[in-house]
């Protein structure tokens, strides 16, 4: 491969980690694209790509990017905790949770969040090391931020209680899945309320958009 194609690959990747990280994910994922269109066999690219994805709620096309990735990543054990998504079958950690969340009498929408939300998490977190020695920690994890993100009355020591961890380690997971998710309150991902208080904020900084655009029109 030519040099040139290399470097404007590494540019591209860098331009879509830039858009990714300030959450404009349609840049993101055209320049991933062109990142992969220069350099097909570089495994990062094709990951970044369905990381992109799976950020922007397409989780078909992080799938599909997600298998072609598979057919360059060289690093087996990383490879194979890749695979594992692809498997119909509940993993140890959507077990618990979904177990757990029933006993404390969160809905089937919330569970089913928790599901998407721990998808996105084992994308998102690329080539990192992922250990899961006590799935109940990220089961409970998923479970407190589900309710944190949807304002439920539910405290963390009643978590850590109904899961039967630390709570200590529990908030130390939690930490890691707002970081790596760039959660927020009422998050659109994952909130199953019917009015999300986020639209009024939308709403508000319009409105503020269009009076400063008058404001300055009539200066």
């Amino acid at each position: 491969m030519a040099k040139k194609d290399q470097a404007r690959a590494r540019a591209q990747n860098e331009s879509g980690l830039a858009s990714y990280q300030a959450w404009d994910m349609a840049d993101a994922i055209s320049a991933f694209s062109k990142a992969i269109d220069a350099d097909e066999k570089n495994p990062e690219y094709r990951l970044n790509l369905a990381r992109a994805y799976a950020r922007n709620g397409d989780f078909d096309h992080a799938m599909h990017a997600l298998g072609e990735y598979l057919q360059t990543e060289t690093k087996q054990d990383i490879a194979a905790r890749y695979e594992k998504l692809f498997s119909t079958a509940l993993d140890p950690v959507e077990e618990i949770m979904i177990a757990t969340m029933r006993e404390i009498g969160m809905s089937m929408q919330e569970t089913g969040k928790g599901i998407q939300m721990w998808l996105e998490y084992r994308i998102t977190v690329g080539r990192r090391p992922l250990r899961i020695p006590k799935p109940k920690l990220w089961a409970a994890a998923l479970t407190y931020a589900i309710s944190k993100v949807n304002f439920a009355e539910t405290k963390r020591k009643d978590i850590a209680t109904a899961f039967d961890i630390n709570e200590k380690s529990l908030k130390e997971k939690y930490d890691e899945l707002v970081e790596t998710l760039d959660i927020m309150p009422a998050d659109y991902r994952y909130f199953t309320g019917e009015k999300n208080p986020l639209d009024k904020l939308v709403e508000a900084a319009q409105l503020l958009e269009n009076l400063d655009e008058k404001f300055k029109a009539d200066e």
